[in-house]
């Protein structure tokens, strides 16, 4: 096992985390704020990690290139074992520097008036997004060097348009985190199963009609 991609697995997520559900629990730059933390922190992380472990801190896109063939069973396994531990670790290191759970510590919750079928669907799709996105640049290799720039900008464009409604985790491990650190588990499998679908859906789409042979 490659202990120097968990490394960068487990710091990028914990920077995702930390940055990114520390925005919405600080609160002060507002919705484009909060887009943009998280995707300059994944756009960051993925010129910084991207040639040790391929930047995934997301274990919807992990799942996602082991169903493209792009990673194998264990590695598959230990990229996600480490994505959740980093999640979990950057909500509770957040919770020691705001002082407690108070902020909510970023928790992605359902809007009022927003049922978890609706949820279900925006996350699935947001994620779809964001996985076809890095289908498209990374692994087809067209952007080159460009694919971080444009990685960041899906997460930033799905966090614009879902935050509101959803909080736009597109991540399990960005819902996981804060909900154990918090104690907010209400509608989470939403979260848990929307995102890794979404992400098959791209691989799939990719994999049987988008991929150049």
């Amino acid at each position: 096992m490659n202990t120097r991609a968990l490394v960068a697995e487990f710091i990028g997520t914990f920077a995702l985390i930390f940055i990114g559900a520390g925005s919405v629990a600080i609160g002060e730059g507002g919705l484009v704020g909060v887009a943009f933390a998280h995707g300059l922190v994944l756009m960051v992380v993925a010129f910084s990690f991207g040639p040790i472990s391929g930047a995934h801190i997301n274990p919807a896109i992990t799942i996602a290139m082991w169903v493209g063939k792009q990673i194998e069973n264990t590695t598959a396994l230990a990229y996600i074992g480490a994505q959740l531990i980093g999640g979990v670790a950057g909500a509770y290191v957040l919770s020691l520097v705001l002082g407690g759970t108070d902020s909510g510590l970023g928790a992605t919750t359902l809007a009022t008036g927003v049922e978890p079928l609706e949820g279900f669907v925006l996350e699935l799709i947001l994620t779809f997004f964001l996985a076809t996105t890095i289908f498209n640049t990374v692994v087809s290799g067209k952007v080159g060097t460009y694919a971080p720039l444009a990685i960041g900008m899906t997460l930033t464009f799905g966090i614009l348009m879902g935050s509101p409604l959803t909080g736009a985790s597109l991540n399990p491990a960005r819902t996981l985190g804060p909900a154990i650190a918090s104690g907010q588990y209400e509608n989470i499998w939403v979260y848990l199963i929307a995102t890794p679908l979404g992400a098959i859906l791209a691989a799939f789409l990719y994999t049987s009609l988008l991929k150049e042979e």
